[in-house]
């Protein structure tokens, strides 16, 4: 860890970018050209509405793929908190857990999906032209959605597990499997859409067995049957992790039956029906896809540069990174720009011919829905890159700014002034928006990286000085809403025991194991945005936070272990030790109004910036808490003590606390 990190500091952007950005370029490619290969055989022979067809069950495809990435992406960040935890057997439980609710929830959507499979279509748009080959695609493909599914969640997993190689390999295969057998199925074997289908499924099946194969082989865990059985509260935490690759894939899911129920119906008031709009505009959004991932590719890869050399405040770095990844997007968005506005009939050619109405609407959607997609190379890594330096509010915004916030009510609303074209309109008022939401956001963060500024710490200096005064080790944990006094109560009962107070020592020591700086640490740690966990899709390993955490985590059952009696302020510590006898856990809280009272006399806050601050931080703390620990913060029943700083005031507060300590020593020799 230490060299990776070393790297990510001293070696060259350029050459870090390559190799990061290259092998999730490869993979995000590989994911976006196998959903493409059947529509290039299926238009080429059996013409555009078998095109259409697919591009309305493909929304089911997506529901499936978001199921299986939310359980997948989640058991592998379970899997790599776990493993930083040294806590291998509830590693594999999520693991376990993790794949079989991925197999549960295939079989009920492949069962619901057959059962209500027409319905189903006609709520992402299907018209009656494109049912017949659309129930046809859509039953076979239904049957495979296990296979898929459950292929895809161990994909995850088996990359977080250190074989990423094996995973990649898997898909790949799969994808040449794909593309061989289409060709075979629908011109040599005369089989149609449904031959299409066969072909997916057949591929999908080859590399689900390679990725169940690959379960005997994990390298960091071992599952039995005791992994894999249902854990509600672990399944719980998993779910958490992965929701970002939920909410992710379904927006596209909800842009896609949105879209295709409007193209089909002011497409029908005009020469080109329902069915060419649904056909291309599918096509377009799938061809986008190839450049969106490349961007992703490039950004996505570039998150471990970007947040280490934040947290270190390397900032020269983090703008020399930035400034490459949005130069390599931007010339890549400009070439499909251009390609796009140039020869669309060309590109359109690859999937098979149409009648002149066909070519016309083509030519059309391509330069209009697409006329901004040279902005993608600046919202798309925006997004990203703030998710990689700790601003989820801010990610969270840009991430679901284009789909949701932006695209859909543009599809409405021109739509209904504009009709068809105004479908077409709703695309680059999208991504203008999105690109100048993502501008404004930049040009802030980069003000504030020229300024290098950083809260002040609030941290107390440690006290190295002991006279212990207790006869047995103990350990007092000491959890705190902020504004209570609870960080000096700590200090008070090191002082008053002669025992080791342990605050901003954490804060050195992670310092110096991470390459982080101190600044960073104190500002981000113990903290957690509520919508943190929107923005873990791209990265697959640990971020800042997971590793300040772990490494804290680490330190806290060091010191318990070789250490003698001490004080710890907050950092989970009470959790982290919750197995030893010989530990009090204590939470200090207060009333709002003595809290306001400390903020303002202590950290020269005026009353309402101090009320604001106080429940912020609390927040903060809470999200925390409940990230790491799956526990409430302010649950009383986690703790052995939790005491009202106002009734007794902080010193004999300190004194009870000291009381309790030496009867602890005393039940201790008993």
């Amino acid at each position: 860890m230490e060299k990776e990190e070393n790297i990510l500091g001293t070696e060259k952007i350029g050459k870090l970018i390559r190799k990061f950005s290259i092998p999730c370029i490869i993979s995000l490619l590989v994911n976006s050209l196998y959903n493409i290969v059947d529509q290039i055989f299926i238009g080429q022979g059996v013409g555009y509405l078998g095109n259409g067809a697919t591009n309305v069950v493909f929304p089911l495809v997506m529901v499936g793929l978001a199921f299986s990435l939310m359980l997948g992406d989640g058991a592998c960040s379970y899997l790599s908190l776990k493993l930083g935890e040294k806590k291998k057997e509830e590693a594999a439980k999520g693991v376990g857990n993790g794949i079989l609710v991925s197999t549960i929830l295939s079989i009920l959507l492949c069962g619901i999906s057959l059962i209500f499979l027409s319905p189903l279509l006609n709520l992402f748009g299907c018209t009656e032209n494109l049912r017949e080959y659309a129930l046809t695609y859509g039953r076979i493909i239904t049957i495979g959605l296990p296979f898929m599914m459950i292929g895809t969640t161990l994909n995850s997993i088996i990359r977080a597990d250190g074989s990423p190689k094996y995973s990649m390999a898997s898909m790949v295969l799969g994808a040449i499997i794909n593309t061989i057998l289409d060709p075979i199925f629908i011109f040599v074997f005369k089989m149609g859409v449904e031959g299409a289908a066969i072909a997916t499924i057949f591929s999908q099946f080859v590399t689900f067995v390679l990725n169940v194969y690959y379960i005997k082989k994990f390298k960091s865990i071992q599952l039995n049957k005791q992994t894999f059985k249902m854990k509600w509260n672990i399944v719980k935490k998993v779910i958490a992790l992965g929701i970002s690759s939920f909410i992710t894939q379904m927006s596209y899911v909800v842009v896609m039956a949105f879209e295709n129920n409007l193209l089909a119906k002011y497409g029908a008031q005009t020469k080109f029906g329902s069915e060419i709009p649904i056909t291309v505009l599918g096509i377009v959004m799938k061809i986008s896809q190839i450049l969106n991932s490349i961007i992703i590719g490039i950004a996505a890869g570039s998150q471990p540069i970007f947040g280490y050399n934040y947290g270190a405040r390397k900032f020269d770095r983090v703008k020399l990174a930035l400034k490459m990844v949005l130069g390599s997007s931007i010339i890549i968005s400009t070439i499909a720009f251009i390609l796009f506005q140039t020869i669309p009939d060309k590109l359109i050619s690859i999937f098979g011919s149409g009648d002149e109405n066909y070519m016309e609407f083509a030519c059309l959607a391509f330069r209009t829905y697409l006329l901004l997609c040279i902005v993608n190379g600046v919202q798309i890594p925006s997004g990203i890159f703030f998710q990689a330096i700790g601003k989820s509010i801010k990610s969270a915004i840009l991430s679901l700014s284009r789909q949701i916030l932006f695209l859909i009510p543009a599809l409405s609303i021109l739509g209904h002034s504009f009709g068809l074209m105004g479908v077409l309109y709703g695309g680059p008022v999208a991504d203008g928006l999105a690109f100048v939401v993502a501008t404004i956001l930049l040009i802030l963060e980069m003000k504030q990286l020229k300024q290098g500024k950083q809260n002040k710490s609030e941290a107390l200096k440690d006290d190295t000085s002991t006279n212990n005064q207790l006869e047995q080790k103990v350990i007092i944990t000491i959890s705190r809403e902020y504004g209570s006094g609870g960080r000096y109560v700590g200090r008070m009962i090191a002082d008053k025991l002669g025992i080791k107070f342990y605050d901003k020592d954490f804060i050195e020591k992670v310092a110096q194991e991470t390459g982080l700086s101190e600044e960073y640490i104190e500002h981000h740690e113990q903290k957690r945005e509520s919508l943190a966990s929107l923005n873990n899709g791209y990265y697959f390993g640990l971020n800042n936070a997971d590793e300040l955490y772990l490494k804290e985590a680490e330190l806290i059952k060091k010191i318990a272990d070789q250490e003698d009696s001490c004080v710890i302020i907050g950092r989970c510590a009470d959790f982290i030790l919750q197995d030893r006898k010989n530990v009090i856990k204590v939470f200090i809280y207060s009333s709002k109004e003595d809290k306001i009272k400390r903020a303002t006399q202590i950290y020269g806050l005026d009353k309402n910036k101090a009320e604001k601050e106080i429940k912020r931080i609390d927040k903060l703390r809470a999200n925390h808490y409940k990230y790491y620990t799956e526990k409430q913060w302010s649950d009383h029943a986690n703790y052995d003590i939790c005491m009202n700083s106002d009734t007794l005031g902080v010193e004999k507060l300190a004194d009870l606390i000291c009381e309790i300590a030496k009867e602890k020593c005393n039940k201790l020799v008993t």
